[in-house]
């Protein structure tokens, strides 16, 4: 009879034990497939879930800017072209600039590739005494605002004064007693009041503003301005600094100043925005991490464990069978059979059981987690199925090593003569 003979006759002759070290063997390999598995598709959920965050924050943010981009564009505007040769403490003192500029520096603004600012408002502005009222006002000449060669239309910050019409700020309207809709003379022409702007506290309550070129004829300046106001864009906010190169390289003989506080405010605001919407990805990222590294430790405490548990089974119904098979041995032994060959039974025995529950662990190990997860599917890499395959009987194997030799060395004439 061949050894392979006596190792399917014993399986069939202890059918019990053969399943019982199977089914430890299976418990084993299921545990380790399926705590890898479980990894495997915990990552791919969570590339799933932070990619649906990360486009979920994209469109908050592009939300969120657009909503504060709304509210910071009711600051106003935050930078201001002066002539190079007004003095900025005059400037200051004043309220507006003494000097002038052609009022054609605002069209090659707009005809450039500028890019650090836009919405381009030109204006003329002069403090003077309104003759008809006795009155001390800051005379303002605006026109629509200049839209840029390259940037696109945009909604404008200020609208335009009609030819013909004046806009008055609280204190003007409210002590003089004006209306919407009625007719003012200034410095010998009528003016329909076309707005009547609430109180704000700032130098626009004493403000009246009429169309820019009605302004120049007022003022006897035709096409000269003495400022253009415009709006800082989101690649150079508050650097002003880079609006000055561009603006000098494209009109040398002028300058900037920036109204900080609106421009931090700006920048702030749309930063605040994109970080509220990146810090959900966040959370969920530490939280995914977290929950990964849970199932990490548990795997450390469990798959060892399981491990050499079946490892110990293996080896306890090797000793049983070994113990059980004495006299058998015994005979065998007398018969012949080299020790080597017993060891080989034993070790054959050992192999069949490593490849009989390795193939049942494996499915359980990845059939499990994948229906414990909705019926989501992971990409199992080879090494998972031939890393079992091998390792597992290898295992087997020196779990039964023991008892291979002990029942081996066993010398079959006192095996005999305890028997008989």
């Amino acid at each position: 009879m061949t050894r392979r003979e006596f190792i399917l006759k014993e399986i069939r002759h202890r059918r019990l034990g053969f399943a019982a070290s199977v089914l430890a063997v299976s418990a084993a390999v299921a545990v380790v497939t399926g705590a890898y598995t479980l990894l495997a598709l915990h990552d791919r959920r969570t590339e799933t879930i932070l990619a649906e965050k990360q486009r979920a924050a994209e469109q908050e943010t592009a939300k969120l800017e657009d909503e504060m981009r709304k509210i910071t564009k009711r600051l106003g505007f935050n930078v201001l072209i002066l002539p190079k040769d007004q003095n900025l403490a005059d400037f200051y003192a004043d309220d507006y600039a003494i000097k002038t500029m052609p009022e054609e520096y605002v069209e090659r603004l707009a005809k450039s590739k500028i890019i650090t600012i836009q919405h381009l408002l030109p204006t003329l502005q002069r403090r003077l005494k309104w003759p008809e009222k006795e009155r001390t006002i800051l005379l303002v000449g605006v026109r629509g605002e200049v839209p840029l060669a390259f940037g696109g239309e945009k909604e404008p910050i200020l609208q335009p004064v009609p030819p013909g019409a004046i806009v008055l700020g609280s204190e003007l309207h409210k002590s003089l007693g004006l209306k919407k809709g009625d007719t003012v003379q200034l410095m010998g022409r009528s003016f329909k009041v076309h707005q009547l702007n609430p109180d704000r506290g700032t130098k626009d309550d004493i403000t009246a503003w009429i169309n820019l070129r009605e302004a120049q004829e007022l003022l006897n300046m035709p096409g000269r301005i003495n400022s253009i106001m415009a709006l800082q864009c989101r690649c150079a906010w508050a650097d002003l600094a880079k609006v000055r190169q561009e603006v000098g390289a494209i009109l040398p003989d002028t300058q900037c100043i920036e109204f900080a506080s609106q421009a931090l405010t700006r920048a702030e605001a749309r930063t605040r925005a994109a970080e509220t919407a990146q810090a959900v990805v966040t959370q969920w990222k530490e939280h995914r991490a977290a929950l990964r590294r849970q199932i990490e430790s548990l795997a450390a405490l469990l798959v060892p464990g399981i491990v050499a548990l079946a490892m110990v089974i293996v080896a306890a119904l090797s000793w049983l069978n070994a113990r059980q098979r004495t006299a058998e041995i015994g005979i065998l032994c007398a018969l012949g059979l080299k020790q080597s060959d017993i060891i080989l039974i034993f070790l054959g025995k050992a192999v069949l059981t490593g490849l009989a529950g390795v193939v049942p662990g494996l499915l359980l190990g990845f059939c499990a987690p994948m229906a414990w997860e909705g019926g989501a599917s992971a990409v199992v890499p080879l090494s998972l199925i031939i890393g079992p395959v091998i390792a597992t009987p290898l295992m087997t194997v020196l779990a039964a090593w023991l008892p291979a030799q002990a029942a081996a060395s066993q010398d079959p004439a006192m095996v005999l003569q305890r028997d008989l």
